[in-house]
């Protein structure tokens, strides 16, 4: 006899599979704002080059948006080949063990309230139609023909990262030598504390805190480059 899941062990379903995909783009955009704006912050406090800062700001982009979208696909591939490996051990349960199954499956119905009369006729009834299907979203909550994509993620994962590296290296550019910094600084904390209340609203946490924490540490790392350009650009010169 197969363990039962717990009920905070199964994949999420459709809906949940959409909420996610959102919060790992904001997260995606997140990551490109806040490396790109720290690498060409750090280069600002060394040179006011424009192409300088123009070759670390698109080799940033360029580099984060290929890291995320390999580290993406490699990591939903996995997922991908998990679940099928579970869909064929399903299957292959379901063709050797079928009456060990239905009682599975009546059981599964039973721990979420349903009688034993109810739960068995439920369970035979959704084995008749489609055993699999039945047994796939009782048990592991996952849907054969909605599987997770890893050419999707990676995709999304790297426009994601794109969009939101093109703020900085957009802010650090435009503006005249001695308003560069600010204005990328300015700019990365606005967008941070957008992003931030958008994901604390997805994940249902609170937005305050979510969002100042994301703002600290983005006006930190910003910070913490700035000054090494600054020191290492004094020293070189």
């Amino acid at each position: 006899m197969k363990t039962i899941p717990h009920e905070g062990e199964q994949h999420s379903g459709s809906l949940s599979q959409r909420l996610n995909w959102l919060r790992a783009g904001v997260l995606g955009a997140n990551d490109g704002i806040v490396s790109v704006a720290a690498l060409v912050v750090g280069v600002a406090g060394a040179t006011a080059s424009v192409p300088a800062l123009l070759t670390a700001g698109v080799a940033g982009l360029v580099g984060g948006a290929v890291s995320m979208a390999l580290g993406e696909y490699v990591s939903v591939s996995s997922q991908r080949d998990s679940e099928r490996a579970l869909i064929a051990k399903e299957k292959r349960e379901l063709q050797e063990l079928p009456a060990e199954e239905l009682d599975e499956l009546t059981q599964l119905y039973r721990d979420r309230g349903l009688s034993d009369a109810t739960a068995r006729q439920v369970a035979t009834e959704l084995t008749e139609h489609d055993a699999l299907a039945a047994h796939l979203d009782a048990e592991l909550g996952i849907d054969p023909h909605d599987l997770v994509n890893p050419w999707h993620a990676a995709l999304s994962s790297a426009v994601s990262f794109t969009l939101g590296a093109l703020l900085p290296l957009l802010a650090i550019l435009l503006p005249p030598p001695g308003w560069r910094v600010p204005v990328t600084f300015a700019a990365v904390l606005l967008a941070l504390a957008l992003t931030g209340t958008v994901s604390a609203s997805i994940g249902g946490a609170p937005r305050l805190r979510a969002t100042l924490r994301l703002m600290i540490g983005g006006a930190l790392a910003l910070l913490a480059t700035w000054l090494i350009g600054t020191v290492l650009g004094t020293a070189v010169a």
